[in-house]
């Protein structure tokens, strides 16, 4: 989708990479959560939770892949 971002990300230190995905990631899944919480019954905080530890899957996923 964006080769020059992908190029970018791969040329990384691993340890950057983890940083830019968190950096990406928690807010948008924190922001998600906090919006939707409501729309399934739970308080848009704890929704907002929810949504950070959603983020973090993705994260977790290319932890694993990188370990292989």
């Amino acid at each position: 989708m964006f080769p020059g971002l992908s190029r970018w990300f791969d040329a990384q230190p691993f340890q950057r990479q983890i940083v830019v995905l968190a950096v990406v990631l928690d807010p948008i899944g924190f922001l998600a959560g906090y919006l939707l919480g409501p729309s399934v019954g739970v308080d848009p905080l704890l929704g907002g939770v929810y949504g950070l530890v959603a983020a973090s899957l993705p994260m977790s996923l290319f932890v694993m892949r990188s370990a292989q």
